[in-house]
Order: C-alpha cells, then structure tokens, then sequence
C-alpha cells in the first residue's frame, strides 16, 4: 500500500464514522414522543438531509410536516418531509424561499405539538432570511466580503444572526409555545450552539456591537452595504431588539442536543491509521488560523515522527483571499505543505472536508508528497504564484492530485493527515 492509498483509506473511514443515520437513531431512543399532537420538522445543512431520512425511519407516519434545506446535491430519499435544494456558500433566492417556508412552519405549531429542527453545518447560507429592510443581494454582498475577508464561522455568523429573522435563537422564538427539540451535527470547533448554522434555537452570546467589531477588524464597515451597516448600528443602540439571550423564557421549552463532532471523525482516522501499522500522534481538535501558516507548523512536526507514522488533526482553517483564483482552505493548506515538505521522501499530506466540498469548488480537499513541486515544475505549474493568486484548485487539478468525494451527507469539520513512511510491509 502506498502513503497515498493509506490516507484515502483513513479519510474515508473517518467520513463513514460520521454517517449521521445512527447519531439520529441513537438521539431518539431514550425520548418518549407519543404526548405531542403533532410532530412538525424543519431543518438546514449539508447533513440535514441525510439526517431527516434517518428520522423518518424512526418516526415515520408520526411526522405530519415538514422542510428541510440542503446544500445542491446533497438530497435524501424522503416522504413526509419535504427537501430543498439551495445556494452555499453564498445564499440565493432558493433558501431565501425555503428559511421563509420554515419559518411558517414554526409559527403554525402549537403547544402540544413538537417541532423537530435538523441543523448541520451550512445551515446558516442555506436560510438567509434577511431582516428588513436588508434584502438578499446586499445579505450576499456581506457573505462575499467576509468570506474573502477570511472571516471564521464564528465571526461570520455574529454578523450573519444580526441580520436575520431565523437565526441567533429566533427560530425558537418564532415556534413558541411549542416545545422544541433541535438535533446538531456539530462543524464548528468546540461545538458552540450559538454559532454551528447561526444558532437558530439557541441563546446568542453575540451582539450587535459584536457584529460591527468584527466589520471592523477586517476594514469592512465601509465596503458593507449601508443599509447592512445601519441596521446594526441601530441595534448597537439599542433602537431593534437583540438576538435572544440565554435568560430569555422562550428556551425553557428548547433541548439542543450535539449529536456528532470532529471527535467522532479524528478518533476513527487514528483507529485506521493505527490498523494500518502506523504511528499515531494525535495533535489537535482545534486547528485553526490562516490556512497557509498553518500547514507550515503541521509540516514542521515532520522532522519529529519516526516513520512509519501519521499525524493527525481535526478543525478548520481559513484563507484570506487576494487572489483571483479558485481554491478552497482545504486545498489552500495543501499547497502550502506541499512548498513545506519539498524533497522529502515518503512524507503525504493530505487536507479535505468530510462535508465533501472545500470553498466554492467541487473538491473536499487535496494530496501533497514530497514530489509534488517538482512534479508541478515539470507540467510548467508555479506553485508560489498560485498560493499567491489562491488558485490551488487548478494547480492540484492539473496534477490529479484533488480529492473528490461527492457529497457525503456529513459536516464534521476538516482532517489533516501527514503520513511519513516506509509503511509496514504485509
């Protein structure tokens, strides 16, 4: 087995633990649901398609309605509750249609009823809702600046909840009286309820003036769009009321309950990689930081691993966009270690998104050896220009070197593998 072969094989294996159908069935075993008139779901992320197909397959008749948003693609086989298809990362008019078509949902139930919500990573572009008078071109507008920004999801969804009907606990909000149980596929490090899809059941711990900080931290407040801007100026002030704070009544009749994470993700890549023969050295859960600088400190550890070895780490990096290319952090990481293992023989590194994608392109990630550079040289391929134009999409699409899952129907944030061989022989 090659370096390479071995670290498709873990990524793999830590994309199947993270098969949402089971974190459902197990969630609901212990719940006695047979009080509530009527069982109403609603729901949006990568996943959340995969998991309402798991929960009719527990409840079945028991659901009397329901709507769920997915990224494209990322469908499921089911009857009773309804899927739509919508825009991410950057919102469109689909999931503008569909979060208000929720929203609906929400404010018909009842006491006695029990609304579902199936929140994953994505949630949050998927069911833009915008809070007049901002529309949704000028919530797109915002998206792109802090994206390029290289914001991180949390300091994008502080923004994003300022500006929403749906989100920072509203959705709660909008279904009460009626009790509310939200199951959560965690892509956010920490697991933070508030900002996994911007937190549409849960108390904000962000403000308004929160929201303005970070537009300004990043040199923002200017380029926004004026009305983004003004609207949460007035909300500084205090002139429009905030998202819903932890002592808010509203969430004595909420349970939000994690139902997976990165840590189901990294424990069986290091089960894998350790059936495999290898070393394992666990480094972190929360990698984080400009996607670049960060594979230069991965690669770094290199030198200390005794082969045959694997590195890994679960979290999510990003990137500052300047460029003019198409790319991913994912891929953006990568490219970097790839120009930070140079030469080195029998080192792989590889970089991918259980949720399948990496930025706006259709790759979950990238491999990179120590050959990798000089293959590239070889195909006239500038590996420096392109970390510059942060156009890694194409420089690993020329090498076929891009990893390409197609959707897997999870969102457990990244993995980062660096393998150091010889491995084990048979």
């Amino acid at each position: 087995m090659t370096l390479r072969e071995a670290g498709l094989q873990i990524l793999q294996a830590a994309i199947k633990a993270g098969d949402v159908g089971p974190l459902v069935r197990r969630a609901l075993e212990s719940m006695d649901l047979s009080r509530h008139r009527r069982i109403l779901v609603v729901g949006a992320g990568k996943a959340s398609g995969a998991m309402a197909h798991a929960l009719e397959g527990v409840l079945g008749d028991r659901i009397s309605d329901g709507l769920v948003v997915v990224k494209d693609g990322y469908t499921a086989p089911t009857q009773k509750i309804k899927l739509a298809e919508a825009g991410h990362p950057i919102p469109d008019e689909r999931g503008l249609r569909a979060a208000n078509e929720i929203l609906a949902l929400a404010r018909s139930a009842q006491a006695d009823d029990l609304l579902i919500v199936l929140i994953s990573g994505g949630g949050s572009a998927l069911t833009p809702c915008p809070a007049p008078p901002i529309t949704l071109e000028e919530k797109q507008a915002l998206t792109r600046l802090l994206l390029a920004a290289g914001a991180t999801i949390n300091e994008l969804n502080a923004v994003r909840k300022h500006c929403s009907l749906i989100k920072g606990g509203r959705l709660a909000q909008a279904a009460s009286p009626a009790p509310v149980l939200a199951l959560i596929v965690s892509d956010v490090i920490g697991d933070p309820l508030d900002v996994i899809a911007s937190g549409p059941t849960a108390p904000d711990q962000t403000t308004y003036a929160d929201a303005l900080a970070i537009l300004d931290r990043f040199g923002l407040r200017a380029k926004a769009p004026g009305v983004v801007v003004e609207h949460l100026e007035r909300g500084a002030r205090g002139e429009i009321p905030e998202t819903h704070k932890a002592d808010d009544p509203v969430f004595r009749h909420v349970q939000n309950r994690v139902i997976g994470g990165n840590s189901l993700v990294v424990e069986a890549a290091v089960r894998e990689a350790e059936a495999l023969g290898l070393r394992v050295s666990f480094v972190t859960r929360a990698l984080r930081g400009e996607a670049r600088e960060v594979a230069k400190e991965f690669c770094g550890l290199a030198a200390a691993v005794t082969p045959p070895a694997c590195l890994i780490a679960g979290g999510e990096t990003t990137v500052t966009v300047k460029g003019k290319g198409v790319g991913g952090r994912c891929q953006e990481f990568a490219l970097a270690a790839a120009l930070g293992i140079q030469g080195m023989e029998d080192v792989l590194v590889l970089a991918a998104g259980t949720d399948g994608t990496d930025g706006p392109t259709d790759a979950a990630g990238a491999l990179a050896d120590g050959n990798t550079i000089t293959k590239a040289t070889r195909r006239n391929l500038d590996a420096h220009a392109s970390l510059e134009a942060n156009d890694s999409y194409r420089f690993f699409s020329d090498l076929g070197d891009l990893i390409t899952t197609g959707p897997t129907n999870t969102a457990l944030l990244d993995l980062y593998l660096l393998l150091a061989g010889p491995l084990p022989s048979e």
